[in-house]
């Protein structure tokens, strides 16, 4: 049974989850294979948030509309363990593929990252046999303890007293840049790093992201640019059917308005239109954090809940250019086709940091990451077509009090010159139809989407950008007895890990004095 897509209401639930991201769905999940009565009011038609799939240029053809790859949630119990049956028994399955991402040269050249280390690193040799011992030490200090350091972390549980988690905080500690840069001479096999280190869309020159190198890299090489078959609305399609099965209900066309909550805690969940929800146990907010306090009814939002809209900016915004394609795009002398590549050179990627906190698109030589979503799944376009996307970082708010409006189209026709020059398959009467979304567009179409940021932004936790930033909020449960928090802004934060959604069950069932390992693992 697929989500109701006419609201029809139940007086009241046990946990009542609102929004249904993919987090909040992983969450309801957990909660509903432990027996809880679980109900998601989505205020969307469709569930899904930023996993989702649509025809966003012509009829036939199945953009993601956000997310594409789904590699960090390989990692999650949820997928590698298949805790809850996802892919045995609810219809998910994904596609690794090989080679992972490419990365065109200027001068014809393709730098290809295979899913495996050797021969990844005798590529990196063709540039530097020192950068491809280094690269293979990078992947081999990961995965010798660094990868278990990371996954606790990532699962927000505390870290032993020994060597490996002592390396790996002291990892975090640091830039990306630095890292890259330490561990790397060669240019392009510093560009190609740092461009993998940067797919969080999280500036590489902040302290906290010297893990993110290791991490992506590892991440690529074990599992390509991971695919759900049927595009990322995959994932969302197939929680609803677990949550089905296990008794809950997902009804989308019902956005939250208000929960009302007193001194002892969550009461009451209202929806558009009036219609109140009594709640027996927990509410779970899978909306955006910075929002939350206003929406409480019948007390003041909490010191937490203050902090967090006081705290929270939105890092790096995104723009989009996608596309429907006669085909497939190719790179290289032999025009092969691959799932995703990277443009951009360390100095450009820094020029391009630069021009964004200064209000100013670049599309001289920026951070791109490209999409050949076909070339995975051809199943998302008709008659052998293709459907595409670029990704890059641009401003929200830009300088001079020009509006996105007047001058996306024309930026987004640059990068696309750009993306022609390095590929085959990009000539005019190859592209069948363009949508190009700003910032402002990405805020508009997922109301989460906060300041055009689709990964959550970020927490300057001292009120300035001079003492620690963390990418999620640091706690699941808040100061509202009952009430509950998951989705991209607390920790970990952003992309399709899915970790969220899964500490926040766990936290949830805690909360309620039921055992988490009842539904999961111990990490």
């Amino acid at each position: 049974m697929s989500p109701a897509a006419v609201p029809d209401l139940p007086a009241q639930a046990e946990v009542v989850v609102v929004g249904a991201g993919h987090n909040s769905l992983i969450a309801a999940a957990y909660l509903a294979r432990a027996g809880l009565e679980v109900l998601v009011l989505e205020a969307n038609d469709t569930p899904g948030g930023n996993t989702r799939t649509e025809q966003l240029t012509l009829p036939g053809f199945a953009h993601d509309s956000c997310s594409s790859a789904h590699v960090l949630i390989q990692n999650n119990p949820l997928i590698r363990d298949d805790e809850l049956g996802l892919l045995a028994d609810h219809g998910l399955a994904y596609l690794a593929t090989d080679p992972a991402v490419v990365m065109p040269q200027q001068d014809g050249d393709v730098l290809v990252m295979h899913r495996d280390l050797e021969g990844t690193a005798a590529e990196i040799a063709r540039w530097s046999s020192d950068d491809a011992r280094a690269f293979e030490e990078l992947v081999a200090q990961w995965r010798g303890g660094l990868s278990a350091a990371h996954g606790r972390w990532s699962s927000h549980l505390p870290q032993p007293d020994d060597d490996a988690s002592r390396r790996y905080l002291a990892l975090r500690r640091r830039s990306a840049w630095d890292v890259v840069h330490e561990q790397f001479t060669h240019p392009v096999v510093r560009s190609f790093v740092l461009w993998l280190a940067m797919a969080t869309i999280q500036d590489p020159r902040r302290p906290g992201t010297g893990f993110l190198p290791s991490s992506l890299v590892a991440g690529r090489l074990d599992f390509g640019w991971s695919t759900p078959v049927g595009g990322s609305q995959a994932l969302p399609d197939a929680l609803v059917r677990l949550i089905e099965r296990h008794g809950g209900r997902v009804v989308c066309s019902s956005p939250v308005t208000g929960i009302g909550a007193d001194s002892s805690g969550v009461r009451t969940v209202r929806v558009a239109g009036g219609h109140e929800v009594r709640v027996g146990r927990a509410v779970v907010a899978g909306g955006h954090l910075a929002r939350l306090g206003a929406m409480l009814e019948g007390r003041d939002p909490t010191p937490d809940l203050v902090a967090a809209r006081e705290t929270w900016r939105p890092g790096l915004c995104v723009l989009a250019v996608h596309a429907a394609l006669r085909g497939n795009l190719g790179f290289g002398a032999d025009g092969a086709p691959a799932a995703a590549a990277g443009l951009g050179t360390t100095g450009g990627m820094l020029r391009h940091l630069d021009r964004f906190a200064a209000g100013e698109p670049d599309a001289d030589d920026p951070w791109l990451l490209v999409v050949n979503q076909t070339a995975v799944d051809p199943t998302r376009a008709p008659d052998g077509g293709g459907t595409f996307k670029i990704l890059t970082i641009a401003p929200h708010t830009l300088s001079g009090g020009r509006d996105w409006a007047d001058v996306k189209d024309e930026y987004g026709a640059r990068l696309l010159e750009l993306v022609r020059r390095r590929s085959r398959g990009l000539a005019e009467a190859d592209l069948l139809a363009v949508r190009i979304e700003s910032p402002d567009d990405v805020a508009a179409h997922n109301p989460q989407n906060v300041g055009g940021s689709c990964h959550g932004g970020e927490f300057w936790l001292d009120g300035t950008h001079d003492g620690e930033v963390v990418t999620g909020w640091q706690r699941y449960d808040t100061d509202v007895p009952g009430l509950f928090l998951t989705g991209a802004t607390v920790h970990p934060g952003g992309s399709v890990s899915g970790r969220p959604g899964r500490n926040a069950a766990r936290a949830v069932l805690t909360g309620l004095g039921l055992d988490p390992l009842q539904v999961m693992g111990p990490g």
